[in-house]
């Protein structure tokens, strides 16, 4: 005796995904600069220094001078001689008043004024130490200095970014199925 059976085959159904990755591209474009330095303003003034030599005195110890000095010279020594020559004689003629004394007034006076003094030997082309007079006056720098500040230009470029979206892709690889099998259903009446 055969007894009927079913025979069920099943397959299970198959999902499959196919996933792309997102990427992200960011570039970043270096960003443009100019630097530029303007020169600095520089002004410098100089007053320049003066020296100032006078000799003088020392032309004068030698005698030297000119005609101007020379005639103002002769005039004070002619001056003072005059004074002392008046003087010396107003003094002697008090001394000739007092005649009636002692003393032999005009023969003191006649020895007095018939020698001429000595003269004293000096080199006279020698002028003193420290008869040139010497300045000096210094001299100044003055320095202005205006410094420019430096220009600098710089323009920024945004960074370039490129996105890719990721995609998943879901599909049926297989479908489910169900295979029914019958078997001895049927008797056979032999």
């Amino acid at each position: 005796m055969n007894i009927p059976q079913i025979r069920m085959e099943s397959q299970f159904a198959k999902i499959a995904m196919r996933q792309t990755y997102a990427h992200l591209e960011i570039e970043q474009p270096n960003a443009i600069v100019s630097i530029e330095q303007p020169k600095a303003h520089v002004s410098i003034e100089m007053r320049k220094g003066k020296l100032t030599i006078d000799q003088t005195k020392a032309w004068e110890q030698m005698n030297m001078y000119g005609p101007i000095r020379a005639v103002e010279k002769t005039a004070e020594e002619g001056k003072k001689a005059i004074q002392e020559g008046v003087a010396r004689r107003a003094e002697q003629g008090a001394q000739l008043i007092n005649i009636h004394d002692e003393v032999n007034y005009i023969a003191e006076l006649a020895k007095e004024n018939g020698q001429r003094p000595m003269k004293q030997l000096n080199i006279g082309f020698i002028p003193e130490p420290f008869s040139v007079n010497i300045q000096y006056k210094k001299g100044t720098v003055d320095v202005q200095i205006e410094p420019n500040k430096p220009i600098i230009s710089a323009q920024i470029n945004k960074p370039e970014i490129t996105y890719h979206p990721g995609n998943v892709e879901v599909f049926m690889e297989r479908d489910a199925s169900l295979n029914i099998d019958y078997t001895n259903v049927y008797e056979d009446e032999t």
